[in-house]
This record gives C-alpha cells, structure tokens and sequence, in this order.
C-alpha cells in the first residue's frame, strides 16, 4: 500500500513572495503537515484548483496582475467547499472582515509566528475533512452495495443495522481523523478496528494496546517508549506502541478506563500528532491513527468528571456504536452455525446438528455477555456432545441460572427489586397476572411449552396445570 501524507489533498499557499512561500513551507512541513503546494502567480490558481484538489487554501492578499480579494470572491464562486485563510496585514483588519464576510473561513495578522501558522491550518484542514466527509457519507448512504465486503468476512451478520455500520465504515475508513468504537463487552469491537484499519490503505500495522486499569507511568512507557537511563531499570533506548504502528493504526481498547493524567497525553498527541519518549525532551512526529473503544458511556462519564470533555470531542471525530446481540437476534442462527462449525473443528469432533428449538430458546435470552457469551455456550455444549443432534441440555442450564437470578444487568432484563414493574391505579388480580405472564411467555417462546415454562421458572407439568385450569 502507498504510504500517505498529510493531508490527503495538499494545502495551497498563494503569494508573490518566494521567500515566504518557503518559509511558511517549511514551517508547515516541519509540524507534520507535509503535503504542500506552492503558487506565485494568482492568475495560475483557479487552473491549478480545476486540476488539482487541495484541502486549505492559504492566501495572501496584495499580489501583482489580481488582489487577493478579488481572487477570493472567484473561489468562493467555484470551490466554496474549500477553507480559504486570508493573509493580512496590521492595518487591513477591514479588508479582512471584508473577506469573512464573502466566505473566507479565518484571516492571519502579518507578521506571522510559526505557531499561528500551524494551528490555523490545522483547524482548517480538520474542518475540511469533516466537511468533506459529511459529503462523502451523505452520498455513500444514498447507495445500497458494500464497496468491500471483504473487510467485513471476520463479522458474522445479515442484521440491517450492522449493514448500516459497515457502509458507514467504508465511507470514513480512510481519514486521518480517529474513531470512537462504542458497544457492551463482547460485541465485537476490535473486529470493528481491524475491518477500519484494513479499509484505510494505510501502510503500518494495526497495534492494539488494552489501556484499561494501567497506571500513567506503564501506559506511558509502553505507549512512547524510554531513553536509556530514564528511570532504574532503563539500560536501553526502547520504541513504544506509537513508533511500531507508524503509518498505521493504534487501537486503544478499554478508553473510559484510562486515568486522568493519561488522557491529558493523548489529547496533546491528537492535537499535536507528537509525543515525548520518557526521559527526552525532544518531541517525536507520528502519524498514527487512533481508533479508541470503551463499553462504558463517555457522556455520563464527562458529567462526572471522570473523563475529558475535550478529549471525547476530538475522539469521536467518527463513532460506531455496535448493538448488542438482543437488539439483533436475527443474526442468531447465522452465529449459531459459524460457531457449531468452528467449535467442532476446534475440538476436533463431527459438528452437531442444532434442534430447531435451540434458536426459540437463545431467541428468549437477553445475552448480556453479547457474541461472546454466545459463542462459550456453544463450545461449551459441542465440548459435552456426544453424536446426531446437539443436545441443549448445557444451554438451557445456562440460560435458566441467568434467569433465576433476577437481577437487570442490561437493559432488556427487569429487575423486580428496582421496582421497574409498574401497576395502575388498580392492582391486577393474581389470576389476571398468571394469565398475562403465561401467555407473554408462551408467545416469547414461539408455542414451545417447555421453553415457556423454563422462562416462567416452572416445571412443564406446572404449566400445563395452569393452562387447563385458564380453559
């Protein structure tokens, strides 16, 4: 794959002055934003932007043969969608509100210092691509085919849903920008990352690094690495995680459990694309791209302040949440079959032949520990089966424990000790609640009377006596 530069479409800066053009080219190259063009003939550009797709545009505005102004107005006309920075001098400030006024997106005071120069064009070409990518996902949604479905073989489903996400996927893949990988354990985040990592066409590796419950100093170390005589123990120079996954991708996992002092340093590193080894003062450059994931609710979490507002903004820059497994339980029996299949080679055995009333059964299952969970049951029972047809004995003992328990560890469970049951006014009658209860339970379990009565925690004896006496 081709290795990128930054920004995918080059920032264009316009001025008569060579000497400037090269400064502020080298200033811009030095920070990381490395794909630059130059032009000093205003008359030139609106031929070049025709050519030639740029990200930002860096203008000055007193040029010979076309003012900067004039120039500006003839973008605008046929490029609104690029971020156009004016370049003005102290006592242009008018002009330069002038400029604002037709649709240029910031201006710069001459003389210009190298930190000015840098965060303006950085905040541009941000905006920039989540314009642009607003577009591309907007058109992209609009069509119904996976450009490359392959990226997705690892990710069991015919769930509409996880189609959605994947199209989505394929549309955002390719920036630098990171992504937010949200979901409850064991719905299959990191198989997300690696389908986003595969899509970008970046160069590097994908490097995952589990950052939950690791101290600042650990998560420091094996994140950017440590000069030879750092702390005691350190003999040698050592590269972290970020020098390994450059030019690709650095998938934290376990986000909402990283402590205050380290989300302070990923932030610096998202807005600055540098880091600081432990024990140097010289920064590195990377261009690695984050993709982060957590189970937990980053909101509430910015609430309580447990978690960085900032940082949260500038991580889901793009967000996939993935549902859990009881809001697509259409995919069942597809999961079911991967997993019979892959358990049956991975123990060596014939793989078994599921009773029709498995998927009625797991079909009343809330799944709290989501694909993951699924896929243990199914070891689990293909481990004890012996031959022919699976025997569900494992699963329905499984299920009926998690059942019994009582307790709402997820959404689509009620717990009747948090009182999420409510009455009207008028309390039912016990005869009235056995008749709903039962026949709640008996529509769940699509008729079968044996899984209805696994579900009401009765015997099928003790259903079948209360369906006669309802008759």
């Amino acid at each position: 794959m081709s290795k990128h530069s930054f920004p995918t479409y080059p920032v264009l800066l316009i001025d008569d002055e060579e000497e400037f053009l090269f400064s502020a080219s080298l200033t811009l190259k030095s920070e990381g934003i490395e794909n630059v063009l130059q032009c000093q003939d205003p008359r030139k550009v609106m031929d070049l932007l025709r050519e030639q797709p740029v990200s930002v545009i860096l203008l000055d505005m007193y040029m010979p043969h076309i003012s900067g102004q004039d120039l500006l107005v003839e973008i605008m006309k046929e490029f609104p969608e690029i971020p156009v920075v004016v370049v003005t001098a102290v006592n242009e400030v008018e002009t330069a509100v002038a400029c604002m006024k037709e649709g240029a997106y910031e201006y710069i005071v001459k003389p210009i210092t190298d930190e000015r120069l840098v965060t303006t064009i950085r905040r541009a070409i941000r905006f920039s691509e989540m314009r642009s990518e607003n577009l591309r996902l907007k058109r992209y949604l609009l069509s119904d085919e996976l450009n490359h479905p392959e990226a997705f073989t690892a990710i069991i489903t015919q769930n509409a849903r996880m189609r959605a996400t994947f199209k989505y996927i394929e549309a955002v893949a390719a920036t630098f920008l990171p992504v937010l990988v949200t979901g409850e354990t064991g719905t299959g985040k990191e198989l997300i990352a690696k389908a986003i990592h595969e899509l970008s066409g970046r160069s590097g590796e994908l490097v995952a690094v589990n950052v939950g419950g690791v101290d600042d100093n650990m998560l420091s170390d094996t994140l950017f690495g440590h000069k030879k005589g750092a702390f005691t123990g350190a003999e040698t120079d050592r590269s972290g995680l970020i020098e390994q996954a450059q030019g690709g991708t650095l998938f934290l996992d376990e986000i909402g459990d990283m402590s205050p002092d380290s989300q302070v340093k990923l932030l610096r590193l998202l807005q600055e694309g540098k880091y600081y080894p432990l024990g140097s003062d010289v920064p590195k450059k990377t261009d690695v791209r984050i993709i982060a994931a957590t189970h937990q609710n980053l909101e509430n979490m910015q609430n309580n302040a447990k978690f960085r507002r900032d940082l949260y903004f500038r991580l889901q820059a793009h967000h996939v949440h993935i549902p859990p497994l009881r809001d697509r339980k259409d995919d069942l029996p597809l999961l079911v079959y991967h997993f019979l299949e892959k358990a049956a080679t991975s123990l060596k055995r014939k793989k078994p032949t599921p009773p029709r009333e498995l998927f009625t059964l797991l079909g009343t299952y809330s799944f709290p520990g989501n694909i993951r969970e699924l896929e243990g049951m199914i070891y689990d029972a293909v481990s004890l089966h012996k031959s022919g047809v699976l025997s569900m004995e494992a699963i329905r003992e499984k299920v009926s424990q998690r059942s019994k328990t009582g307790i709402a560890s997820t959404p689509g469970e009620v717990s009747l000790q948090h009182g999420l049951v409510q009455f009207s006014e008028k309390l039912p009658t016990m005869k009235d609640l056995e008749n709903v209860l039962i026949e709640e339970a008996l529509k769940r379990a699509h008729g079968n009377q044996t899984i209805a009565a696994e579900i009401l925690g009765l015997s099928r004896r003790a259903l079948n006596n209360r369906l006669k006496r309802a008759r």
